[in-house]
């Protein structure tokens, strides 16, 4: 079962690129079967349990493995012990670093990252978040109530929007990028300048 599952999915992943089959039942199963892999055992060992009944210990020795004299006063009266120099010296972490660390490690437990950057991944929800922000009414809710509230309100239809319009939007750009040389030229200088300004 395990191998049928595991050569479904490789046949697949390989297949749809070359062949669009169209079917959202296969990429659901493909999906379910790639994620249930990790989660089947390779083997099943059915071996007993060893007994630890009629063992017992009749012998043990104790070995002194090393001795140290630990010197906490001097004779001489100057003698002092030398203060530690690092005390207090650890910079606070960066909320905003911190903050983004913590997305990255949500966001790569909630998808399957095998082809994403964490690039990808932050800049997807950015996307989204960005898309969101635009909608005057959720963020009106999300102000004025606490998350539980603003969770029961539009945002949950306003996530749906945002993921099918930003997809819309990027499809948009595209297009237009690879239909005219020109666009691409003035879109490369452009990302050019962002990649120098950062």
């Amino acid at each position: 079962m395990h191998d049928i599952e595991y050569n479904f999915v490789r046949f697949y992943e390989f297949m749809s690129q070359i062949v669009d089959y169209d079917n959202k039942e296969l990429e659901k199963l493909s999906l379910f079967a790639r994620n249930l892999r990790p989660m089947l055992r390779e083997t099943v060992t059915d071996e007993d349990d060893v007994s630890l009944d009629n063992i017992v210990l009749s012998h043990y020795r104790l070995s002194k493995i090393r001795q140290q004299d630990l010197k906490l006063a001097e004779a001489s009266s100057d003698y002092k012990l030398e203060p530690g120099d690092e005390l207090c010296t650890a910079k606070p972490k960066d909320k905003k670093e911190e903050l983004l660390s913590q997305i990255i490690i949500r966001l790569n437990e909630l998808f399957i990252t095998d082809e994403l950057t964490d690039k990808d991944l932050v800049n997807y929800a950015y996307t989204i978040r960005d898309k969101i922000s635009e909608n005057h009414l959720v963020m009106k809710q999300i102000a004025n109530n606490t998350p539980e509230q603003a969770m029961l309100g539009d945002f949950p239809k306003a996530l749906i929007e945002a993921i099918m319009d930003s997809s819309d939007a990027h499809q948009n750009q595209m297009m237009q990028l690879l239909s005219d040389p020109a666009r691409v030229d003035n879109f490369k200088r452009i990302v050019f300048d962002l990649l120098l300004a950062k």
